[in-house]
């Protein structure tokens, strides 16, 4: 599914909310790709603006175009291994916050279903028992409004569009997303409603537990990672570990 028209915001050009000699994390907005895209006109991205002033700037993880918020960057070759790493063995935590259609009942739950890529339809990705690798997120509600719900997910895998895959499935699309948002649930908003509020991370220096939080601008959001998961505060010994899928 090709982009059609690609605007993304300018204003402000880069928002930075944390910097260090070894990290710097920024707070992406809806609508702005996190790496060039693969025609000329999609290079603009969250990578190549902070390349204009940090040139050696190397992407650890990425954000679907239309969601926002907290991207972390490493800054030299170490640190872009160490983080990168961290992410393989699922070390690191993500809090999302989303605005979905309808009221979801449960105030907390599970969601367990295999991810595949739906390859004649790609980007778009669906749930599939005999082929698709295991994903699970975690969901919280936050607040019932009218029409929709605002939940905080906390994904525990990290497979491409999981988050909108399994809030779809629940029954429950996250508004204002084009690949599996309809009617009204599309319709009526103007940016997909999802947002990467919260990463905790060991710092590939100190190795020492750390947490960024960036507010959610559409809904309700506060640091939660430390109690939910209550994370090691000192990097654990790789040897001890297994590598996850």
């Amino acid at each position: 599914m090709a982009m059609l028209e690609y605007t993304p915001p300018t204003d402000p050009w880069v928002d930075i909310i944390f910097e260090d000699e070894h990290i710097l994390a920024t707070n992406k907005p809806s609508g702005l790709l996190s790496v060039p895209g693969r025609l000329p006109e999609h290079r603009d991205s969250m990578w190549s603006r902070l390349q204009e002033t940090h040139p050696d700037i190397q992407v650890v993880h990425r954000l679907d175009m239309a969601t926002s918020g907290l991207m972390v960057f490493a800054k030299n070759k170490h640190a872009e291994r160490a983080l990168k790493k961290q992410f393989q063995y699922r070390l690191t935590h993500k809090q999302y916050i989303a605005r979905v259609w309808g009221h979801v009942e449960a105030d907390q739950g599970e969601i367990n279903l295999p991810l595949i890529c739906d390859w004649p339809n790609r980007p778009k990705q669906k749930v599939c028992f005999e082929h698709g690798k295991p994903s699970k997120t975690l969901y919280e509600v936050v607040a019932r409004e009218a029409h929709t719900t605002v939940v905080r997910l906390l994904p525990i895998t990290g497979r491409s569009h999981q988050l909108r895959v399994h809030m779809q499935a629940l029954g429950h699309s996250i508004v204002g997303d084009e690949f599996y948002a309809e009617g009204p649930a599309f319709e009526n908003y103007d940016r997909l409603a999802l947002h990467a509020a919260e990463l905790t991370f060991y710092h590939p220096k100190s190795h020492w537990l750390k947490s960024l939080f960036v507010p959610c601008d559409f809904a309700p959001s506060e640091a939660v990672l430390f109690e939910r998961f209550d994370p090691l505060r000192k990097l654990p010994d790789y040897k001890q570990l297994t590598q996850c899928d």
